[in-house]
């Protein structure tokens, strides 16, 4: 066979995403036709630039998940086939398994692995990780930030240094301590898991508590199936082969084998952690200051005066109206999360060395960069739309916000 010209390629790829761009045309065909009634995402679809930023970011969050479930992947991102290393976009494979696709659609790389299997697989990576680890950090900022925001006083004070205790190592230092293979093996992460994944649960809790406060009769029923599934998923998220912490010299038990359904490997959990423990501080003083100053207003005071609690007051009138500047911060966030996991890919820390992260592409192929583009410009190229998608994302959420 022939390899593939630059058109035939590109049509090739177009007609492999087809799930990706079926799937995108529905949600913007149904988000267009009910926006109304959608509420702030709604308003999003009033806006080019949010329109054109959600759509990206959607492209590769679905393209992460068709990859995941094998729709649109053509060969298995770890497979090494003979003669492909290196090999140019469109490079027909020397002896084709019946069945299995003829080209290596992106080329190869410097291990004969297909790029662009590599780089749909990669966006599960970044889907898995980002928007769940900041949503945690969220969590974490937003549990910590209302109370020291609104007491003030001593937890002001203590809290705030604990932040800033954190934020004064360099974000990148800190990250590559975090994740170092000498950390790693003392436990630490496991221990940072097991505190940090609770917060999720505190902050639901106090949310459910406080809103059905007054209904015991729903509330307790209620609280108790939560809390028990919450705390069976906190204990699938940190067990690990039956244990919270397994280092050579201190063995901690966690979830039986038998209830233990799924384990989080080892270097995408140190990551998870790592990047909830540097984002979770930022959040903070984010949430802090926007309690102080909302703190201040009538609907606050007219609460206080109906005699509504301090968590009431905090989880259901100060915190639904600083959500337009969270929203836009968890966008940027994410962003900055994608670009910190394609760092930590790029120095071989954290995920495993044959992961399909984009940040370990492009490492691997900025080895050769002067002779083979490919390898490399194909991941990077991912990365920049993405994190684009989210800043245009970002902006277009700012722009509806302020019109509320």
């Amino acid at each position: 066979m022939e390899p593939l010209g630059t058109f035939e390629i590109t049509l090739r790829i177009l007609y492999q995403l087809s799930p990706v761009w079926v799937t995108l045309v529905i949600l913007f065909i149904f988000s267009i036709a009910f926006k109304r009634r959608l509420g702030l995402y709604g308003k999003l679809f009033d806006s080019p630039i949010g329109m054109i930023g959600f759509g990206m970011v959607m492209f590769w969050v679905f393209t992460g998940i068709y990859g995941a479930m094998d729709m649109i992947v053509t060969h298995d991102p770890l497979a090494q086939l003979s003669g492909m290393k290196n090999k140019a976009p469109g490079t027909p494979l020397r002896n084709p398994e019946e069945g299995s696709y003829p080209y290596y659609l992106l080329g190869g790389d410097n291990l004969a692995r297909d790029v662009f299997s590599r780089l749909v697989k990669g966006a599960w990576v970044v889907v898995q990780i980002a928007p769940l680890a900041t949503l945690f950090a969220f969590m974490v900022g937003i549990t910590l930030g209302l109370p020291a925001g609104y007491y003030g006083g001593r937890m002001d004070v203590f809290l705030s240094f604990l932040a800033n205790l954190i934020l004064a190592f360099p974000v990148i230092l800190l990250f590559y301590l975090l994740v170092t293979p000498e950390i790693v093996a003392t436990g630490v992460p496991n221990y940072m898991a097991i505190v940090l994944f609770l917060f999720p649960i505190v902050f639901v809790t106090v949310l459910l508590n406080t809103r059905y406060y007054t209904r015991p009769k729903l509330r307790n029923p209620l609280l108790a199936g939560v809390l028990v599934i919450a705390f069976w998923l906190y204990l699938q998220t940190v067990s690990n082969g039956g244990y919270l912490v397994n280092t050579p010299t201190f063995s901690l038990w966690g979830l039986p084998r038998v209830l233990d359904f799924f384990d989080i490997p080892g270097g995408i959990l140190v990551v998870f952690v790592s990047v909830v423990f540097v984002n979770s501080p930022t959040v903070f003083r984010i949430v802090r200051g926007l309690t102080m100053d909302i703190k201040t207003r009538d609907y606050v005071a007219a609460a206080q005066t109906r005699g509504e609690g301090p968590w009431y007051i905090m989880l259901w009138e100060i915190l639904p109206n600083a959500r337009g500047p969270l929203i836009v911060d968890f966008c940027l966030r994410i962003g900055y999360t994608t670009i910190l996991l394609g760092t930590l890919g790029f120095f071989g820390l954290g995920l495993p060395p044959e992961s399909p992260d984009w940040g370990s592409t492009i490492n691997d192929g900025r080895k050769l960069l002067s002779v083979y583009l490919h390898p490399a410009l194909a991941p990077a190229f991912a990365l920049l739309t993405l994190v684009l998608g989210l800043n245009l994302l970002a902006d277009g959420l700012r722009e509806e916000s302020l019109k509320d």
